[in-house]
């Protein structure tokens, strides 16, 4: 991978190689891996050309994660990690600044650059908000987990979400324990800001560098599993998830379109759904209606339909119910929302 002026790097890191015979997927990935640099970014200069110009001509697939303080529209992106087959580039917020991440733009927007990311729905509202970037063109792990779940006979509600420290526990894809991750979120209790220290410490660069190190590993095994119907099912998904907390006047009508429905899997009778996010304004003092005792009533809905339901929680926003999946389903998550609402 070519890269325009790199800094020496001052840190290694194992990246897992893809298991390369049939039957070797289950084995423990710290057994067979490569050492790659980390290289800390402060200049857009310090990227690889093939990121920074997206081209037809030099696809790429990446692992890509963010970190920050309370992460969503308001909090503060502090580094940006990409991790690319032979090295990880940790993209310094703060020490580069807004025309560090806007360099980036280009390569977070394009169909060309593949990004691979675990639940991506926080980062993109930061990278909308902040920085006026529209992620696109995502391969959500949290996603993929739970339709691979669903091909094997394994039902899930549609938001029993995987967290990433299962999915590297899974032995089927990695089979570790990333006890590191729990140190690093007691450190956040007591010290909300660590993100924006600098500079960054050790602990620091390796947690980042950990949170996409295996994400490449994990989307090869992923992607041999996936069928085409659940391959239609995770780009659109996965472009819905970036919309979901991206609220703006013009219903999404500046990001790019939809995956359509392939004529293939239509033509087979599978008789698939368009599937839509919808946004439904909640009066001020209503939302404990929607949630209920314990989070009963909106369990209850969840299990009634078969689309994913969000509420903005303590990032907020606060009077909004977000509702992922086929239009029917939808709809009818949204009547029994707003029966809910008026239900005294």
């Amino acid at each position: 991978m070519a890269s325009s002026s790199p800094s020496p790097p001052s840190y290694l890191t194992h990246l897992p190689l893809h298991p390369s015979h049939q039957g070797e997927s289950e084995k423990r990935v710290e057994d067979d891996e490569s050492r790659v640099p980390i290289h800390i970014v402060t200049a857009a200069t310090q990227l690889p050309v093939e990121f920074l110009e997206p081209s037809p001509q030099s696809k790429l697939v990446i692992g890509f994660d963010c970190e920050g303080v309370d992460l969503c529209r308001k909090g503060t992106l502090c580094v940006m990690q990409l991790a690319f087959p032979d090295a990880v580039y940790l993209v310094d917020a703060i020490e580069g600044g807004e025309e560090l991440i806007i360099a980036c733009k280009p390569a977070l927007e394009s169909n060309y650059i593949t990004k691979v990311i675990h639940d991506c729905k926080r980062d993109s509202e930061a990278l909308y908000f902040q920085f006026g970037i529209k992620l696109n063109n995502v391969v959500d792990t949290q996603i993929a987990y739970s339709l691979i779940e669903e091909q094997e006979g394994r039902k899930r509600l549609r938001d029993d979400y995987i967290s990433f420290v299962g999915l590297l526990a899974d032995p089927r894809y990695c089979g570790i324990s990333y006890d590191e991750k729990e140190e690093v979120r007691v450190l956040l209790r007591q010290d909300p800001k660590f993100w924006t220290h600098r500079p960054l410490s050790e602990q620091m660069i390796r947690a980042a560098a950990d949170d996409v190190r295996f994400l490449l590993y994990i989307y090869r095994q992923m992607m041999e599993k996936l069928n085409e119907r659940s391959l239609w099912y995770l780009a659109v998904h996965g472009a819905l998830y970036c919309r979901c907390f991206c609220l703006n006047s013009n219903n999404f009508a500046d990001w790019p379109s939809l995956p359509s429905i392939p004529d293939n899997l239509n033509a087979d009778g599978n008789d698939l759904e368009e599937e839509i996010l919808s946004v439904l304004d909640i009066p001020q003092g209503k939302m404990g209606l929607v949630i209920g005792k314990r989070g009963a009533t909106i369990l209850s809905i969840k299990r009634s339909c078969n689309a994913e339901i969000l509420t903005g929680g303590p990032k907020g926003p606060p009077d909004k119910v977000f509702i992922i999946g086929p239009v029917k389903e939808v709809r009818k998550a949204e009547a029994m929302i707003r029966g809910r609402i008026l239900d005294i």
